[in-house]
């Protein structure tokens, strides 16, 4: 199926580059990215699966809690 969208040419030039980078076409990286967000299942899916990794997990915290910051921060 072919779809028509609008979006800023700079961010199209941007987006062509980084699938390049990534030996990909920009159809190919939309495609997939679409694939991506389709498939990924309900919260409440990833809400088990994660406290199923959480009780195996053995990090290196020393119990140090992380904030909602820790998690988005840019390094």
């Amino acid at each position: 199926m072919n779809i028509t969208l609008s979006i800023d040419e700079q961010l199209v030039e941007r987006a062509r580059r980084v699938a390049a980078s990534l030996g990909k076409s920009l159809n190919q990286l939309i495609r997939e990215h679409l694939q991506a967000i389709t498939t990924r299942g309900d919260a409440a899916t990833f809400a088990a699966e994660l406290r199923r990794l959480s009780a195996s997990a053995r990090g290196q915290s020393k119990g140090r809690r992380f904030t909602r910051e820790d998690a988005h921060e840019r390094t």
